[in-house]
């Protein structure tokens, strides 16, 4: 069997690029990897986008969802050729479930009083998404990241439509397929509680990094690759 190839899908208020680190580790470990641009539409066309890019890589993929990405992951991994899932400080939805219900079950964390509100142009109209108050960002999502490169990161956020938080996720991949979850421990983006609690109900290998932030993998790159290589070779 080939070796899977580790696609990773960034989360919201990130791009691709926060992989960096991470995809650097795994080359160094000769595992093929690719990072495709998560749309941050809406959960059906964001999962059905990254669905599309799986099946059209050869071979077996293992799907690695950042935040956000960790729902789209959970509805993508019904591709075929999806043989194991890694959430890195992520949500773990249920199937039928939505991300504000999966939160709901805790206490909000920072980011969601720290949110500013933008509009974006659809077909019908006008529609709304999210990005982190600049000021807030680097306590709220990379605290552990230096101040630098966290500056560069607030002022290029993608944004996320808010129909992210509603809508509900399709299909649960994680009930067929084996799954790892990285848990950020200082995570001040998303409850800790919810990345535990997902991760078990999930029955996926946990990995807890204290003190790490939300952006795990841009301030941990090296433990969040060798989850991932864990992830690959147990599956390949």
């Amino acid at each position: 069997m080939p070796t899977p190839t580790a696609v990773l899908v960034h989360g919201a208020f990130a791009d691709a690029a926060s992989w960096s680190g991470v995809i650097a580790a795994l080359r160094a470990e000769d595992i093929p990897v690719l990072a495709p641009p998560n749309p941050l539409r809406g959960l059906a066309a964001d999962a059905a986008y990254i669905a599309s890019v799986a099946a059209q890589t050869d071979g077996p993929v293992v799907l690695v969802g950042h935040s956000y990405g960790g729902a789209v992951i959970t509805v993508a991994g019904a591709a075929e050729n999806v043989v194991g899932l890694v959430y890195v400080a992520a949500y773990v939805p249920d199937e039928g479930e939505s991300l504000g219900e999966l939160q709901g079950r805790y206490p909000l964390a920072p980011l969601a009083s720290n949110l500013r509100e933008w509009s974006y142009p659809t077909e019908a109209g006008t529609a709304t998404e999210f990005t982190i108050e600049t000021g807030a960002f680097p306590q709220v999502f990379a605290a552990d990241v230096p101040a630098d490169t966290t500056k560069i990161l607030a002022l290029s956020q993608r944004p996320l439509a808010a129909s992210a938080f509603t809508e509900k996720a399709a299909i649960a991949a994680w009930r067929t397929k084996p799954s790892w979850a990285v848990i950020a421990d200082a995570d001040q983006a998303i409850n800790l509680d919810v990345q535990r609690f997902g991760a078990t109900r999930a029955n996926a290998r946990p990995t807890e990094l204290p003190g790490a932030s939300h952006a795990v993998a841009v301030s941990r790159p090296k433990e969040v690759a060798g989850v991932i290589a864990e992830a690959v070779r147990t599956t390949g």
